[in-house]
């Protein structure tokens, strides 16, 4: 640990400051802290190792093992691979594999989610149960299951059967495809989009990618599009709508976000992951009382739970659980040396955090069977017997208080945020309990008063500077009257900048602020993890339902973004709102050589196509005139487009709202 220490002291000299890499002042803190005690994270990781720039723009392959093969992105059409395949043969097969990729972990997330249900409705399952019966009877009428007069069992039953068809129907289209507008599903038809089963899909996708099969970028597309719209219309939806159903329906609730949400004198746990079900049992464990006296026998005055990243956004927008931080902060949070024990299920869990872990004496645990990590211990979570593991993490971390070694220091910065803005929340929200409906929304929308709705969601990535993006493109947005939704990471970032609080509306456009005032809402809507951005299909759907905006998803006046996205699952929700009709934009980088075709394809001719499109920037003005110059086209497609001029903030405006803020 010393020689670490002293070559990590070595490395420093070359390092930029903490404040080069994050905006969040906790997490800076915190990497102060780590320099200080020899501890390496994945900022320093991501300074240190470049990018590769020939793989960064998907110019190589390595899908045979003649290869791999390395082309020129400056003259990409100057050769080929040793098979023959094109520069955007290349592209298409590795964009293609990553959005089976990320097909796969929302789908199999989803999967987990029905298994458990079917489980509850069978009887065979105890500690969970049906929480919203109106939920359940409102999914089963959307696809067409009879409700009335039946009992809630029945119909839960009918509803597994159901969406059991997401995953194995060979042919077909997959449940949720009949909450899909007419007019997008008659364009899905048209190519050959709709999905049949997530199996047949992903199965498909890899075929056709392997060495010798698909050579046609246009044939990959059609099948990535259809891949990436089973994720959203089916995997994503089917555990967004199943976790309601279990667990409720997010209702805004008033929430502390950053690491001052630890508290040295308790028993501090953190839940990090994808799995809601893990976190509600997490939850009655903390509060149970032979546990609470134990960790009170220890020494600590209780037991502090908090989330972070989309484990801690599921029970944020149900529970107001406080939330630590997000995905680039999992390793600073562990620096403060008051966690006792982090427990990770599936998905954005860092290998690295086994390190830091151990260097500050913290119980690293993972729980689930699909994500072990080596040299740390592993209490398997299962759904007949939730407590037995979730107890047991209790346990270790009141053990690890009693024994507590490393020295403390937590940020005392807190941030206070109102997040749970559930597709039926808005509906609510807009027209009362008996009057529910999108009609305020598209009224505003047509008279100008919200120019238009984008989504800003996902990840933060140490390719770029922590949370700045996401901040300076929603500030840009709601400025010039844009309603923003947020999901994912990227709605911890906007709390920690108190974008999400009612009294944010004063940084909003003149049309906007009226609106949100007048509600009584911000001007930034969280409303849970990544694979709720299906919430925000929803919300699309229903916005062509109720009229006035066209007839399909692609003639709204909306667009997302994704601005610090890292993984594979971003590729599927981008290809999948894209596909249904959303100009999405993303930042850090984008795997495609600018000047081919296939580059030319994702972010032109699929418009075309009657779907929406690709944009990227990295600059957060740039992202913001992309998204306002596509709301505006739109707005005068449709004929609600008035003169008015769009208006930038310069960098002094920003510290002037900043300074009163």
């Amino acid at each position: 640990m010393e020689e670490k220490k002293e070559l990590l002291k070595k490395k420093e000299k070359d390092m930029p400051d903490p404040k080069d890499f994050t905006t969040c002042d906790a997490t800076i803190q915190m990497l102060n802290k780590a320099r200080r005690d020899g501890v390496e994270t994945a900022f320093e990781r991501a300074h240190t190792m470049k990018a590769c720039p020939i793989g960064s723009e998907s110019a190589c392959c390595k899908h045979c093992f003649m290869g791999p093969c390395r082309l020129n992105a400056r003259d990409p059409y100057s050769k080929v691979g040793v098979c023959g395949a094109t520069i955007d043969t290349i592209q298409a097969r590795n964009f293609a594999r990553f959005v089976a990729s990320g097909c796969a972990a929302h789908t199999d997330h989803g999967m987990s989610m029905l298994d458990l249900f079917r489980e509850v409705v069978n009887g065979h399952i105890k500690d969970y149960r049906i929480k919203n019966p109106q939920k359940l009877e409102a999914v089963a009428q959307s696809i067409g299951i009879e409700t009335e007069g039946r009992e809630m069992m029945d119909i839960a039953k009918d509803l597994y059967s159901e969406l059991e068809r997401t995953y194995t129907q060979v042919e077909g289209e997959i449940p949720f495809a009949q909450r899909v507008p007419p007019k997008t599903l008659e364009t899905w038809r048209k190519y050959g989009l709709v999905p049949r089963g997530a199996m047949r899909e992903i199965m498909e996708m890899m075929h056709r990618t392997h060495m010798g099969v698909d050579q046609d970028y246009t044939n990959i597309t059609k099948q990535f599009s259809r891949t990436a719209l089973a994720d959203g219309w089916g995997g994503s939806m089917v555990a967004t709508e199943i976790s309601d159903i279990l667990f409720g329906i997010p209702t805004p609730v008033s929430i502390e976000v950053n690491m001052g949400v630890l508290k040295e004198d308790q028993v501090n746990i953190i839940v990090h992951g994808h799995e809601p079900n893990l976190f509600e049992s997490m939850i009655e464990s903390v509060s149970e009382p032979s546990l609470v006296q134990a960790a009170k026998a220890a020494g600590a005055k209780g037991i502090n739970l908090c989330g972070m990243c989309c484990s801690g956004a599921e029970v944020l927008v149900r529970h107001g659980i406080p939330h630590a931080g997000n995905f680039m902060s999992t390793e600073a949070i562990l620096v403060t040396g008051a966690v006792d024990a982090m427990c990770v299920d599936v998905q954005c869990i860092k290998q690295g955090l086994a390190k830091v872990a151990d260097c500050y004496g913290t119980k690293l645990i993972t729980t689930n069977p699909r994500c072990h990590i080596e040299g740390v211990t592993h209490i398997e979570f299962h759904e007949h017997t939730p407590k037995e593991c979730t107890d047991e993490v209790v346990i270790q971390a009141i053990g690890r208080f009693k024994n507590r070694t490393a020295k403390i220091e937590i940020p005392k910065i807190k941030n206070a945020g109102v997040h749970g803005f559930s597709h039926e929340y808005i509906n609510y929200m807009l027209g009362g309990s008996f009057r529910g409906s999108y009609v305020p929304l598209n009224d505003n929308i047509i008279n100008g008063r919200i120019r238009g709705v984008a989504g800003v969601v996902g990840c933060t990535n140490p390719r770029t500077k922590q949370d700045w993006i996401h901040v300076e493109l929603v500030k840009e947005l709601i400025r010039n009257d844009v309603l923003v939704l947020q999901t994912g990471c990227s709605q911890i970032a906007l709390a920690k900048a108190g974008l999400t609080t009612p009294e944010a509306a004063h940084l909003a456009g003149p049309g906007l602020k009226e609106v949100c005032e007048t509600v009584g809402m911000p001007p930034v809507l969280g409303i849970g993890s990544c694979v709720d951005n299906s919430r925000i299909l929803i919300a699309a759907s229903e916005m062509v339902k109720t009229g006035g905006l066209g007839n399909s998803i692609a003639d709204l006046p909306v667009a997302g973004a994704a601005p610090e996205y890292m993984s594979e699952k971003a590729i599927s929700i981008g290809q999948y709102f894209v596909a249904s009709g959303v100009f999405t934009v993303f930042g850090v980088t984008f795997p495609t050589v600018e000047g081919t075709k296939f580059h030319k394809h994702l972010f032109e001719d699929l418009e075309k196509m009657g779907m929406g499109k690709w944009g990227f920037a990295n600059d957060p003005g740039e992202m913001a005139r992309l998204i306002i110059e596509h709301i505006d086209k739109k707005r005068k497609a449709l004929g609600i487009d008035k003169a008015r001029e769009r208006q930038l903030m310069s960098m002094a405006d920003r510290r002037s709202l900043d300074a009163a803020a």
